[in-house]
C-alpha cells in the first residue's frame, strides 16, 4: 500500500513549510488526485488519518479533488478521455496520445488557524 507512504511525504511536507508561519493548528489539507495516478484516494485518507495523530496536524481534516483522465491525440488534435485509462483516441482511433491531466498528486491549499 504505497498510500502510507504518500501521507508520510504529505506529512514531511507540512511539517517543512508550516513552521514558517505562526499558527496554533491545521484545519484543512486540499489535495488534488488525479484518476490514472494510481492513488487511492480513501485509502489516503485512512493512512493520513492513522498517522496525523503524532503530529501538529492531528485535527486536519484531508479533503481531495479528483482530477478526470484526459489526454490530446497528436494525430487529430482531440481532447477525450475514458473510464479506463486507454491511451487510444476516441475519436480517430489513434494511438499517437499524450496525457495532458489525470496523473497527479499535489497540495493545492492548507487552510491554518493562527495564533
Amino acid at each position: 500500500m504505497h498510500e502510507l507512504s504518500v501521507a508520510q511525504n504529505i506529512v514531511e511536507i507540512l511539517n517543512e513549510n508550516i513552521a514558517h508561519y505562526e499558527c496554533s493548528s491545521v484545519k484543512t489539507v486540499l489535495l488534488e488526485i488525479g484518476e490514472y495516478s494510481g492513488i487511492i484516494p480513501d485509502s489516503l485518507k485512512f493512512c493520513f488519518d492513522s498517522i496525523k495523530s503524532d503530529t501538529p496536524f492531528g485535527n486536519a481534516e484531508l479533503k481531495i479533488k479528483n482530477i478526470p483522465f484526459r489526454m490530446q491525440c497528436n494525430a487529430c488534435k482531440s481532447e477525450t478521455g475514458n473510464n479506463f485509462g486507454m491511451r487510444i483516441c476516441e475519436k480517430c482511433g489513434g494511438h499517437d496520445t499524450e496525457i495532458i491531466s489525470g496523473t497527479e498528486m499535489k497540495i493545492t491549499d492548507v487552510e491554518i488557524d493562527t495564533l
